[in-house]
This record gives structure tokens, sequence and C-alpha cells, in this order.
């Protein structure tokens, strides 16, 4: 004990030159006192290392502390067991510099952080070079607004399809977050979709200035700009080329139905299901994608209507995780009643209704949701 006392001291004193590899020295002296023998070890006694260690670092100044954390970031064979320690002190000055460039850190150590600490060690999380989807997950439920602006504007972050879900879903109210995730080079086609459907025109145009593939697609009005873009992500969607063949051919087969939109819905497979939507209702395939994102369920449900779908396609289509709707049992049978009491020759009318003011462009065309009110209306 005398040892490791001489160590601690050896640590806290900043009064010779050199002191802060002096320090870092002690600090890996008392680490190879604790680990001495580790293989022998159970996860339990490990974990019990791991708390003393952090009771260890913990009685050093902050001031130290600090400046230790900085030198430990950039350190490749800095001992775990102390980059841990630094990674999970409740000051953020000293968690900070090893939680964002430390690769000391272990997926484990990452995910425990991510799950259990505050605001400033999840931003410092959200700034390394690379993050896993599981981290990302956790740092987008948890994380306040700084928190996932850093998440969104990080390249090396691998977002999964849900989380980028939960993005969209975000950046409805918050501008910046909207422009961070429209302008990721990986973000899905139908969510990028949904980001421009509800942008502000200065949002869209500077998504569009973001990805040079999409600059030729400006021409000014913002509804004009979506579908313009649309049409380029679209045209080189790999997935839609995929889809759109796929229904060509069984269109010309003549074998194209309702079976293929409930099997497309229940998939989760947007490509297939919008394509084939779109043959079956006649109308075009962005306003059918416009339908299937929109948070109101009405949209969907006039084009399911126009294609002659029945009720359990059209409910398929209401609970597919694109849109995000998080129907209730309530909703659903709301939804079912307006379904069987909607004619297909009224939400035929709907639709050539809107593609006609779409193409005369007199004035500003209403969002597709509003078709709900319009057939209600042809129905009275």
């Amino acid at each position: 004990m005398t040892m490791f006392y001489s160590l601690i001291d050896e640590v806290q004193n900043t009064t010779e030159a050199g002191a802060t590899k002096r320090q870092l020295k002690a600090l890996k002296r008392i680490t190879d006192l604790f680990h001495a023998g580790s293989g022998r070890y159970s996860k339990q006694q490990i974990e019990l290392f791991d708390n003393i260690f952090r009771t260890v670092v913990g009685v050093i100044e902050l001031r130290i502390r600090v400046k230790l954390a900085h030198h430990l970031a950039t350190d490749a064979n800095a001992p775990a067991t102390l980059v841990r320690a630094f990674a999970f002190d409740d000051a953020v000055a000293v968690a900070a510099p090893v939680l964002s460039r430390s690769t000391a850190l272990s997926e484990a150590d990452l995910i425990l952080c991510s799950g259990t600490q505050g605001q400033g060690h999840l931003h410092a999380i959200a700034q390394r070079q690379t993050i896993s989807e599981a981290i990302t997950e956790l740092l987008i439920q948890r994380g306040e607004p700084r928190v996932v602006h850093a998440v969104a504007k990080n390249p090396g972050a691998r977002i999964s399809e849900h989380s980028f879900g939960e993005l969209v879903v975000r950046s409805g109210g918050d501008a910046q977050l909207a422009l961070h995730v429209g302008m990721r080079h990986d973000v899905s086609r139908h969510h990028l979709l949904r980001i421009l459907e509800t942008a502000s025109a200065t949002v869209c145009r500077r998504i569009v200035t973001a990805n040079p593939q999409l600059a030729d697609a400006v021409k000014g009005a913002v509804t004009d700009v979506i579908d313009d873009i649309n049409l380029e992500l679209r045209n080189g969607s790999e997935e839609h080329a995929k889809a759109r063949n796929r229904i060509r051919r069984r269109k010309d087969w003549k074998e194209l139905g309702e079976t293929d939109v409930h099997a497309a819905a229940r998939a989760q497979d947007f490509e297939r299901t919008v394509a084939a939507l779109s043959v079956l209702a006649s109308c075009p395939i962005e306003m059918v994608e416009r339908a299937v994102l929109n948070e109101n369920p009405g949209a969907v449900q006039i084009v399911a209507k126009a294609a002659s779908c029945s009720w359990a396609t059209a409910k398929a289509l209401l609970l597919m995780k694109a849109a995000d709707r998080n129907l209730s049992r309530m909703d659903l049978d709301r939804a079912r009643e307006n379904f069987e009491r909607l004619e297909i020759r009224t939400a035929r009318r709907v639709l050539e209704f809107y593609e006609a003011r779409r193409e005369i462009g007199a004035q500003p065309s209403p969002p597709i949701a509003a078709a709900e009110a319009n057939a209600r209306a042809a129905v009275g």
C-alpha cells in the first residue's frame, strides 16, 4: 500500500518539469498493480477493479485529470482500464477528450456510457470518427438537440433505418436537423422525400446545393423542386429500378394485381409498393410516394381505393414503417370506416382533380393529404 499511496502523490505532484509524463507513468503503474495476474480474474473481479480505479482517478485534482485526459485521448497504447476511468468521470471536461477520440475504449464501453451518462458525455461520443448503429440509436433516443445534431452531421456515424425514421420525425420542427439529415449520403430515398416534403424552401435548396447530382433539378417553386429532386433520386435508385422492372414484367404478363401491393407493403418494400400501386391506381408515382409517406392516413387510403384495393391491403399500407404513423387500434377502426365508405369512382375523381391542378399550375397545389377532405365533400 505504501507504493500505491506514493504513486498517488506522484500523480498529484505538478511542481517538477515534465510533470504530465511523470503523472501518466504513475497512473499506468497503478494500472499495472491492479491488473497483475488479470488473466486469472473473473468478470466480476475485473469490474471491481474498474470501480476501484475510477475511485482512484476521482481523488486526483480536476485540472490534472483534464490535462491527463487530453494526453490519454491520443495515446493508442493507453491501458483500457485507465481510459475507462476517465471516460466515466462525472466531469465532462475530463471524459470528453477520451470519449471523442480514444481508440482504447471498446464498443461495450461506449454503449454503456451512451446508455447511462449525461448529455455532455453523449455529445463527446457523437463526435467520434466512427460510431456504430447500436451507439447512434442510443444517442438519438437519449440525446438532446445538440447531441442529435452532432450525430446527424457526423459522416462516420452509421445510422439504421429505424434511427433515420427518428431523425426525420425530429427534423419536422428543426430546420437545422432537417438540413443535416438531408445532406447525408446514406439517407434512404423515402426518408429524404419526407424531409423535402416538410422542409422550408431554403432548406430544400441547401440540400440540393450540397448534392451536385441534384443541382440541375432546381427550377424555382418548392413543389417543383421537390418533384424534380424526387425524379433525380428515383432515376438513380438501383432499388427503384429493380422494383419498376419487376412490376413492368408483371403488368406485361397481365399478372399484376392487388396481391403485389399487399405483399410489398407487408414486406416494408417501399419501392415495390409505390411502383405497383401507381400502375393499379393509374396515377403518377410521385403522387403515390407522397401518399404512402404522408402521416395523414386519408391520402394513402384514397390511392388504395382508386386502385380497387381491399381494406386488408389499405391497412398494410397504413402500417408501413416508412411513414411512421404509429396508428392505434382506434385510429385503424376509424380509418376502416372511412375507407369502406369511400367509393372507387370518388377516389379516382379526387386523384384526377389533384393531378389536373398540378399540371395547370394556376395556383399552389394542396398537399395530397388534403384530398381526404375533398373526398368527403364529393361523397356528400
